[in-house]
């Protein structure tokens, strides 16, 4: 596995793949073109055989230089569990410290147990939130009516 920045030409084979990696669901929505121009030295690619296996997209804050953003992370059904996904997040979580970043964020969604569970193992902490759903702190209507988030927050 080679892990590199991410290119706008990796935006449409990426987009062409997303959906199906999360099983039909339409998540191209999420990641517009623009992330691929203009966060390429902290969003990164993981291929396999100059194949396109995985992806993280990320950002450090223009308000809060010290804090990064990871937007969206996609793997390869065939390849989760494989320790792809971890190399990706080393690579940020590497790439924005030496960018003088000292905590990262990320939100899911309150439904999306197993994107709670990973983050949890990777070391993501959820910060404390207004209500709670499913066992789990949440901020109520944070992207909008009845649209609730999991907010996660790491120390580097």
């Amino acid at each position: 596995m080679t892990i590199r920045p991410i290119t706008e030409q990796d935006y449409p084979p990426v987009i062409s793949v997303l959906n199906d990696w999360w099983g039909g669901r339409r998540m191209s929505d999420m990641l517009p073109r623009l992330f691929f121009k203009h966060f390429q030295q902290t969003s990164f690619i993981a291929e396999e055989n100059g194949v396109i296996q995985g992806f993280l997209v990320g950002f450090i804050s223009q308000s809060h230089p010290d804090q990064a953003y990871i937007h969206f992370v996609g793997i390869h059904p065939d390849h989760r569990k494989g320790g792809m996904g971890k190399g990706l997040y080393k690579k940020f979580f590497d790439t924005v410290k030496n960018h003088g970043c000292k905590t990262v964020h990320l939100v899911t969604s309150p439904d999306n147990t197993n994107s709670i569970a990973y983050h949890a193992k990777m070391g993501f902490m959820i910060e404390k939130g207004n209500a709670e759903a499913n066992g789990v702190l949440i901020h109520t209507d944070y992207d909008g009516p009845r649209e609730d988030r999991v907010l996660f927050l790491k120390e580097l």
